[in-house]
């Protein structure tokens, strides 16, 4: 019987595959690493070959064992890292570069140079985002610029562009499929948010080619099918797809208008369902369309994220030698009673919402000679949660009223004392669910929904389990005391 919904969930640090069944169960879950490329400071590249070796040893390790058949696989999800821009021959389905990174700030000084020459209004108007390295279009231009063939390619109509899941979906099905969904494209700055579709006035300001931009579809509605994919039988439909963030909303069955979820991943997301229209931010967050269901109205969201926020713990494992697994940083923050005054803002690669400072860069501040391992690992969860918090007192403000709570998850929320301090710094109650790769369980539901394996949303909240809730616990004055110790250290990076 078909029932099982198989997912690529492909990352900024690694590709995880994953089995999902009717019941909404995990069934499996592998992921494979693959390396990061910094060309220089403040650059950010991957191998898309390095990508796809991981995404095929994922697909043979999820069947090796022989429990779960192959020939089961009703649907096939695609989550990805967004934003980050591959171009690629199309007779070869090789990339003529290494992909540009979502974190890359190589951009900085054409978003500067596009700021001076007036065009940051119309381009938040019409795509709902800021101007910013930090998407898609920026990185389609420096490639064409300087990827070895771009132009060559380009005047042969033989180039292609896309952010990761078109990358895949044209792997997967042989060349057959150059495909987004509106989630994705909302990513670029090319994308109008009320027509979603590509709009000549931003593809203008831009520089890209509609030509080599692959076609905009809903998130949830076949794709494409597989082809000559190793590990995997011909015909399996690709049949949802949703950038990670989206993803992640729409696996935490935030279906009602102020549903909201914070993922805890390499960076921290937050997004709320601001149902059918648009809502535009007068605080530093981003309008952007959350999914969208064949023969079914957009649904668009409120968006803010921090670019660093699990990265955090790994610099504090690779960098500096503070931990020597992530899994410890928990026990080595609890083993102080506070940070003792250390402030962690975790600017390694700028600002994002609601500073947008892509200039701005880390600060390690407030140590004495009593500071330890203890205070800086509790200063980096404490900045995993205040960051947050700052994005989260923003969308309150832009929706006018207050959240109720929140639905967290990602790697760092299997994290109890990070949950804890999120519960307490927001002052709302947290709720993680069992399983807390969402961004998974949002790409098998939209691939299922498309397939028939679920039949409505209303069968996917049935399918969603609870695991644990964190209640606040410190007091309004202890908040506000922690609040201005961290404000003062942003104020500082920014002046950097």
């Amino acid at each position: 019987m078909s029932d099982l919904v198989l997912a690529i969930d492909q990352g900024t640090t690694g590709s995880t595959v994953a089995l999902m069944n009717a019941e909404g169960q995990l069934l499996t879950s592998v992921n494979h690493e693959f390396p990061q490329i910094f060309p220089q400071p403040g650059w950010v590249e991957h191998d898309p070959e390095a990508i796809w070796d991981s995404v095929l040893k994922g697909l043979k390790a999820v069947f090796a064992d022989g429990l779960y058949a192959v020939e089961n696989v009703a649907a096939i999800g695609i989550t990805n890292q967004r934003e980050t821009a591959v171009l690629w021959d199309a007779q070869t389905g090789k990339a003529i570069h290494n992909a540009i990174v979502w974190q890359c700030r190589r951009t900085t000084d054409v978003c500067e140079q596009l700021k001076a020459d007036g065009h940051e209004a119309l381009i938040k108007a019409r795509s709902g985002l800021v101007l910013d390295p930090y998407f898609s279009a920026t990185k389609f231009k420096w490639l064409l610029d300087h990827a070895p063939d771009a132009q060559r390619l380009l005047e042969k109509g033989q180039l292609r562009a896309g952010t990761i899941d078109s990358y895949l979906i044209w792997r997967l099905s042989n060349a057959k499929a150059h495909k987004t969904d509106v989630s994705n494209a909302s990513r670029t700055s090319l994308m109008a948010l009320d027509s979603l579709s590509w709009d000549d006035s931003l593809l203008s300001i831009f520089g890209v080619p509609r030509t080599i931009l692959p076609e905009i579809c809903p998130s949830s509605g076949r794709f494409a099918v597989t082809e000559g994919v190793p590990g995997l039988p011909d015909g399996v439909p690709i049949s949802g797809v949703a950038g990670d963030q989206q993803s992640a909303l729409f696996g935490q069955a935030c279906f009602a208008v102020g549903d909201a979820k914070c993922t805890f991943g390499t960076g921290s997301f937050i997004l709320m369902n601001a149902g059918d229209a648009p809502v535009a931010s007068d605080n530093g967050l981003l309008s952007t369309v959350a999914w969208q269901r064949e023969g079914q109205p957009a649904v668009y969201a409120l968006e803010g994220g921090a670019f660093v926020c699990g990265a955090a713990v790994q610099w504090l494992r690779d960098q500096l030698g503070i931990i020597a697994t992530a899994s410890e940083v928990e026990a080595l923050a609890k083993s102080v009673k506070d940070a003792g005054g250390v402030e962690f803002v975790p600017a390694l690669a700028g600002l994002g919402a609601p500073y947008w400072s892509p200039e701005a860069r880390g600060m390690l501040c407030g140590l004495t000679r009593g500071s330890g391992r203890g205070e800086i690992a509790r200063a980096t969860l404490d900045a995993m949660a205040l960051q947050n918090a700052d994005i989260l007192k923003a969308m309150e403000q832009d929706i006018g009223e207050a959240m109720q709570s929140l639905k967290v998850d990602g790697g760092a929320s299997a994290n109890n004392f990070l949950m804890q301090l999120q519960a307490d710094y927001l002052n709302r109650a947290i709720t993680r669910p069992e399983v807390i790769e969402t961004t998974v369980a949002g790409a098998c539901f939209l691939a299922g929904l498309g397939e028939g394996v679920w039949r409505s949303e209303t069968d996917v909240i049935n399918v969603w389990r609870a695991d644990r809730s964190f209640d606040v616990e410190i007091t309004e004055e202890e908040r506000t005391a922690r609040f201005s110790s961290w404000q003062s250290a942003v104020a500082k990076t920014l002046l950097n």
